[in-house]
């Protein structure tokens, strides 16, 4: 019974997009970044995905990106990067102007360090997310995605005083 509870939810060996639900890909992401065993189990799951949906192609770059954060030694962590920049150029070849997969790769380019010269989206995406947050709830981003992105800008050090006052007066 346990075995059949893990793989409908999980949809081990499917390949299939109901397989991965993007609320629960947010939720594995963030546990993903900050532990190195849930990273390698998130990257593990990812990797199997094979369907062409952006969002969860957007997933399947972060899980790549997680692995480079976790990886030792600089060919695998550039191995990563690059497998991760590739499957973000797909993402956003098919949905130029989808908040989350640009948020996505925005939280990952962010941090890449700025002499590998894959940083070149970092404005561009932050561009978007803040005008889909700015555009809020008429946006097209539901309840969950939005305070994610709106909650992680405002956290940090991503935006300047006039950015942050202006998220901050956002009725949801």
């Amino acid at each position: 019974m346990i075995l059949l509870y893990i793989f409908l939810t999980f949809g081990i060996g499917l390949g299939t997009t109901e397989a991965y639900k993007v609320s629960e890909l947010r939720t594995y992401y963030q546990k993903a970044s900050k532990c190195p065993e849930t990273g390698q189990s998130f990257h593990k799951y990812m990797a199997r995905y094979e369907g062409k949906e952006p969002v969860i192609l957007g997933f399947k770059a972060v899980s790549e990106a997680v692995m480079a954060k976790h990886v030792w030694g600089p060919y695998s962590k550039l191995k990563h990067l690059k497998s991760s920049a590739a499957l973000f150029d797909q993402a956003v070849t098919l949905d130029a102007d989808n908040p989350e997969i640009r948020f996505l790769r925005y939280t990952v380019e962010y941090y890449i360090p700025r002499y590998l010269n894959m940083s070149s989206h970092v404005e561009q995406d932050k561009k978007i997310v803040m005008e889909s947050l700015l555009k809020y709830p008429k946006s097209g981003l539901d309840a969950e995605s939005y305070k994610l992105m709106r909650d992680f800008l405002l956290s940090s050090e991503h935006l300047n005083e006039a950015e942050k006052q202006q998220l901050r007066t956002i009725k949801t």
